[in-house]
């Protein structure tokens, strides 16, 4: 997560104009399930936190997906699937979220100090890292029969889901990149895939 030091998260202002026409293609795409709208929610930090430096000015409209935590990772891995074409249409997808992420057990005292991570937190990580570049979908959908420390790392889905939503879209020969691969506090970790 990137932070504001200068106020609140609710403080921030990211302008961006939605895309009914946008919405509208979604909904009718996604076959698995209704898909709802809700033009007065606003977009959620884990959105505007990433979008906001790649186009500052608001300029790019944007439309937000909720998840739904009854649904199984699989369920969200194939629902995304389901709106591969848009890729061709120039739109940008993306996950925002991480793959190492439980608040619990930040180690608040060691937030400034370069790359810090537990050893549970450590150990998800590669593990996931290698299963992203080995096109390891499978691993990572059934991140519960991980073992422990992908217990640790991921005790909630939200932060982790946005990660199979993004593979899910991965074509057979595209390249996959990491970047920004940093652990913060302990048990966070910062780390980004660039598909395509």
């Amino acid at each position: 997560m990137i932070s504001c030091t200068c106020c609140a998260l609710y403080e921030v202002q990211y302008p961006a104009p939605g895309s009914p026409g946008l919405a509208d293609e979604v909904k009718s795409l996604i076959t698995v399930t209704s898909v709802g709208s809700d033009h007065k929610w606003g977009l959620d930090h884990g959105a505007w936190s990433v979008i906001r430096h790649l186009y500052p000015g608001a300029e790019v409209p944007v439309i937000e997906l909720s998840l739904d935590y009854d649904q199984t990772p699989r369920y969200h891995y194939d629902l995304m699937k389901e709106l591969s074409s848009l890729r061709t249409k120039g739109v940008l997808i993306i996950g925002s979220g991480n793959m190492v992420h439980n608040l619990g057990l930040v180690a608040w005292d060691k937030f400034d100090t370069d790359n810090f991570a537990f050893d549970w937190a450590l150990e998800a990580s590669e593990k996931m890292k290698k299963y992203i570049l080995n096109d390891d979908h499978e691993k990572l959908i059934n991140y519960r029969s991980q073992g422990k420390a992908f217990e640790m790392a991921i005790p909630t889905p939200e932060h982790y889901l946005p990660l199979l939503y993004a593979l899910s879209l991965k074509e057979v020969n595209e390249e996959v990149q990491l970047f920004n691969d940093k652990a913060v506090a302990g048990s966070l970790t910062m780390t980004s895939v660039i598909i395509g």
